[in-house]
């Protein structure tokens, strides 16, 4: 599939380095109650369990049931420190290094919330997901119409929900070794942090 995204798609307004800005902790939500809802019934819904890296995480993961173990990749010590769902957790800058230090097939679930925004190398970091996935797992992305907008890339600022979808679908299919993409709007219209999910299973 050719990259149909141009140079300046995965620039940002802000583009210093990463652990300087999330240095601080930040321990809040950055979605509101329904939205993190539906969050959390997504997973239930898609039976994301076993062994489970939740991706650019941080102080909480919203499982509705915890998987039976954790794994927490994030930019803060502090506040992946504060998550009580952890089994472990790795401090990991993505937008410097995209090659997540695990091994292969290491998780049978892979999640990333309200984060796929920053992503500088997605389609890098989604074709790392695909290697520690197992054959089946699903990696799960979710996502708002909130970010930080200095750090989130010119290419998501630039464009709607319904062409985050977009965007998301394709880094799914430019990174391979997935199946079928289905991306949704996962909360009803109406007041409130509207949801969107794209997910796919690994082949």
């Amino acid at each position: 599939m050719p990259d149909p995204f141009p140079p300046w798609f995965f620039d940002r307004a802000d583009p210093s380095p990463d652990p300087v800005f999330y240095g601080p902790p930040r321990l809040v939500t950055h979605i509101d109650d329904r939205a993190i809802a539906a969050v959390g019934a997504l997973y239930t819904e898609l039976d994301v369990d076993g062994e489970v890296l939740d991706l650019m995480s941080s102080w909480i993961s919203h499982f509705e049931r915890p998987p039976r173990r954790l794994v927490g990749l994030g930019m803060n010590a502090a506040e992946l420190a504060a998550n009580p769902m952890m089994a472990e957790h790795v401090v990991h800058d993505l937008n410097t290094d995209p090659v997540l230090p695990f091994a292969d097939a290491s998780f049978d679930g892979v999640v990333c919330c309200v984060s796929v925004d920053y992503l500088v190398e997605p389609v890098a970091v989604f074709r790392e997901v695909a290697r520690v996935l197992r054959p089946g797992g699903r990696f799960v992305t979710t996502f708002s119409n909130r970010c930080f907008p200095t750090k989130a890339i010119r290419g998501w600022v630039a464009t709607d929900d319904g062409q985050h979808l977009q965007i998301v679908s394709a880094y799914f299919a430019l990174a391979g070794g997935f199946g079928e993409v289905t991306g949704l709007r996962r909360t009803p219209p109406g007041p409130g942090d509207p949801l969107y999910a794209v997910w796919a299973a690994r082949t």
